[in-house]
């Protein structure tokens, strides 16, 4: 960043006023008029495709164009196809079912598909010519980088830790998005133990820095223009920012979850695998406490998420927060600030605002 600019390379690269990128965020929260939104306010949309069928992804998508020109982004989960045994399933469901029960809901079964297809939806990626596609849970091969790269895509992987960070690097990613710990969601680590990859933003950003030459776009705990300035000033390229837009109007989470957010504390999150079968981070109720009381019967991701989903969108159609799956950052209750009902282009508006405000503040301390 140049000396008195405000404009990274990669916010110059996709035209962005902000150096914001909305994070992709399952659950319903990206909806395309969110996505669009944030283009359109000169920070940058992204789209959480990975539970959507290949013609779901391509309904978005048409959507979000319809909304806006600007560059945005698709988000998938790496994975391969989930093939689980009889007695896995079994074993979930015993836990499962007495929730399913209180609900008003039958005896859980399993399910035909867990997850859409991996492969059918990166095909789709590629055919729709989406501008900028990232990737959690897995790495992709030098070969499908390459294939998305010639169809006019840049490619972000994610990264919890340094040598993740290579190896995206490694097989030709354009940039890296660092998850910190104190990110809301699912956790990206793929390798080694998910225990030893919960390192805090503001450590991993610059080892990611100096150790991959990529551009890194730092997520976790950021939620105002301070967040932003600070991931700058240690060598990101944009902050990426989740539990700030997940309240903003355009977002499709359940009114009970959006107030669960603008009411918890910065003690309220626990990370957990025993909603989706995947370690993330959100705030605690009974679904969580009481399905991490056998997590011998917790199956993988995407199982133990398929079998839970119903019982989930019961809950959110009674407006019942006790069994969502709440996921939230630690940096949540510095919303609480804001507005309720503030739709995304204001909030990208006063993050600009407050992020001049730092950097202003920082320039101030330097002379």
């Amino acid at each position: 960043m140049s000396e008195g600019s405000f404009v990274t390379p990669f916010a110059e690269r996709f035209g962005m006023r902000v150096p914001v990128v909305q994070a992709p965020m399952l659950g319903g929260a990206t909806t395309p008029a969110m996505v669009a939104a944030a283009s359109n306010a000169g920070a940058f949309g992204f789209l959480a495709g990975a539970a959507l069928a290949p013609e779901k992804i391509a309904s978005e998508v048409a959507a979000i164009r319809a909304l806006t020109d600007r560059p945005f982004g698709v988000n998938l989960f790496a994975l391969p196809p989930a093939t689980p045994d009889e007695a896995t399933v079994r074993r979930a469901l015993e836990a499962i079912d007495p929730i399913r029960a209180e609900l008003g809901l039958p005896p859980g079964n399993p399910l035909e598909r867990y997850a859409p297809d991996f492969r059918a939806q990166l095909e789709k990626l590629i055919e729709l010519r989406v501008p900028v596609v990232s990737f959690t849970f897995g790495l992709l091969s030098k070969d499908d980088v390459e294939r998305l790269r010639a169809a006019g895509s840049y490619v972000i992987g994610t990264a919890t830790h340094v040598a993740e960070g290579l190896a995206w690097r490694d097989v030709g990613a354009d940039a890296i998005v660092a998850q910190g710990a104190e990110a809301g969601g699912h956790r990206g680590t793929f390798i080694g133990a998910f225990e030893d990859a919960l390192i805090g933003t503001m450590a991993l950003v610059p080892q990611l820095v100096d150790a991959t030459g990529l551009p890194v776009l730092a997520a976790g705990g950021i939620m105002d223009g301070r967040g932003i300035a600070a991931a700058l000033a240690l060598g990101a390229q944009a902050a990426m920012m989740g539990s700030a837009f997940i309240t903003c109007a355009e977002s499709a989470i359940s009114p009970a979850w959006k107030e669960r957010l603008r009411s918890m504390s910065d003690t309220s999150t626990s990370v957990t695998r025993a909603i989706t079968g995947r370690h993330a981070r959100g705030i605690r109720n009974p679904l969580m406490q009481r399905l991490s009381e056998s997590p011998h019967k917790v199956a993988p991701y995407p199982v133990q998420n398929g079998l839970t989903q119903e019982l989930r969108q019961a809950a959110g159609r009674a407006g019942n927060s006790d069994y969502l799956s709440l996921w939230s950052g630690q940096g949540a209750p510095l919303g609480r600030k804001r507005r309720e009902g503030l739709g995304a282009a204001e909030l990208v508006g006063q993050l600009e605002q407050e992020w001049h405000a730092a950097a202003a503040r920082i320039g101030a301390l330097k002379r």
